[in-house]
C-alpha cells in the first residue's frame, strides 16, 4: 500500500504520500496554528483527507511529532511546541482521523528515512543527528526505529556535554532545565549564540561565520574550532556507547562546508578505540526526511512490527 506521514513542526505541517518503492506521490504544508491545540488537531486532520484522495487505501498514519509519547501516560512530553505537552495527542488524533496513528520524535522520522533509503540505506545501526536551530537524535537498528522502554532512545541533544571546562559549565541553563546541555553547544543556533558571547556581537549567522572563518577571520576560526571540538566530543560519546555503522547529519548546520571532513579527527580522541571507520555524511533527503520517516513508520503496521518498544497502541487498545 501507499504510506501517509505528517510531519508537525513548530512552524510548519507536511502531508505526504509516499508510494508503494518509496517515491513522493504527494506532499503539502500548512502553517502550524501556533499555540493552538485543538487547530493543530484540525489542520492535522485536513491534511490526511486531502491526502487520501492521492493514498487510496492505508492502513494507518505515521506523524512525526516534536517531543515523544510518555509509554506510561501517554500524554505528550518534552515538545517545544508547548501546547502539545500534557495531551494525549497521538489518541485524540487517533480518534479524530479514524484509522491507527503511529507517532514518533522528529528525529526519529528523520534517521528512519535515512535508514531505509537515504544516507544510511543498507547499515544495521544509523544514528541520525539533526542540527538545527535545536539538536536531536534518533537511532535505527534494522529498519527499525528504536524508542526505547521509557520513549527517549536517541534524546542525544539533552545530555550533557562531555569534559565540559569551566566557562562551559558556567552557561546558563537550557530551557529543559538542565546544565551544559549539547543543544546549548552545537545546535546552528547555539553557534551563533557562542559567537556573539564571545565576541560581543549580535546577529551574524552560522552560514556567514562560516564563510568569514574560510576567509581567515580569526574570530570567525576561533567558533567554528570551539563548535568542532564540541562536536567530536559529542559524537565520540555515541560511537564509545551504540559504535553505530553510520552516522547522519541533517538540518541546516550540517550544510556547512567541509563540516564533515573536519569531524573526523576530532571525534578519535574521545573513543576508546586507536582507529575507528565510522562513515558520516550528509542526509539524503534534507528537510524532507521527517515526513519521509513518518510515512515509513505504516510499513510497521504492515509488517506486524512493533515501533522500537513505543506504546503506540492499536485502535481497539484505545478504545
Amino acid at each position: 500500500m501507499n504510506r501517509i506521514g505528517i510531519d508537525l513542526g513548530g512552524t510548519k505541517i507536511e502531508a505526504a504520500v509516499l508510494g508503494r518503492s518509496g517515491g513522493m506521490l504527494w506532499s503539502e504544508r500548512v502553517a502550524t496554528p501556533k499555540g493552538d491545540y485543538v487547530g493543530t488537531l484540525q489542520a492535522i486532520s485536513g491534511l490526511v483527507e486531502r491526502s487520501k484522495i492521492i493514498s487510496g487505501e492505508v492502513l494507518g498514519v505515521g506523524i512525526a511529532t516534536p517531543g515523544s509519547e510518555n509509554p506510561q501516560t501517554h500524554l505528550h512530553r518534552n515538545a517545544n511546541s508547548t501546547c502539545l505537552n500534557g495531551m494525549p495527542l497521538r489518541q485524540d488524533l487517533q480518534r479524530l482521523i479514524g484509522m491507527q496513528v503511529l507517532t514518533a520524535n522528529d528525529a526519529n522520522c528523520f534517521a528512519l528515512s535515512e535508514a531505509i533509503d537515504g544516507a544510511g540505506s543498507g547499515a544495521s545501526i544509523v544514528f541520525g543527528v539533526i542540527l538545527g536551530t535545536g539538536c536531536g537524535g534518533g537511532i535505527v537498528v534494522d529498519r527499525i526505529v528504536r524508542n526505547g522502554a521509557n520513549g527517549i532512545a536517541g534524546e542525544w541533544g539533552h545530555t550533557a556535554l562531555p569534559n565540559a571546562n569551566e566557562s562551559e559549565r558556567a552557561r546558563a541553563k537550557c530551557w529543559c532545565g538542565r546544565a551544559c546541555c549539547l543543544e546549548q553547544f552545537i545546535s546552528g543556533s547555539a553557534v551563533e549564540m557562542d559567537h556573539a558571547l564571545v565576541n560581543n556581537t549580535t546577529g551574524i549567522s552560522l552560514k556567514h561565520i562560516a564563510t568569514q572563518a574560510k576567509a581567515g577571520d580569526a574570530a570567525s576560526v576561533a567558533t567554528m574550532n570551539r563548535w568542532i571540538d564540541r562536536l567530536g566530543r559529542a559524537l565520540g560519546g555515541v560511537i564509545n556507547v551504540l559504535d553505530p555503522d553510520v552516522i547522519v547529519l541533517g538540518g541546516g548546520a550540517s550544510l556547512v562546508d567541509g563540516l564533515v571532513e573536519r569531524l573526523a579527527p576530532a571525534i578519535l580522541p574521545h573513543i576508546f578505540a586507536d582507529s575507528w571507520s565510522t562513515p558520516i555524511r550528509v542526509a539524503k533527503f534534507g528537510d524532507s526526511s521527517g515526513v519521509r520517516g513518518a510515512a515509513w513508520l505504516c510499513d510497521t503496521l504492515a509488517s506486524g512490527q512493533k515501533l522500537g518498544n513505543s506504546n503506540n497502541n492499536s485502535m481497539e487498545d484505545q478504545q
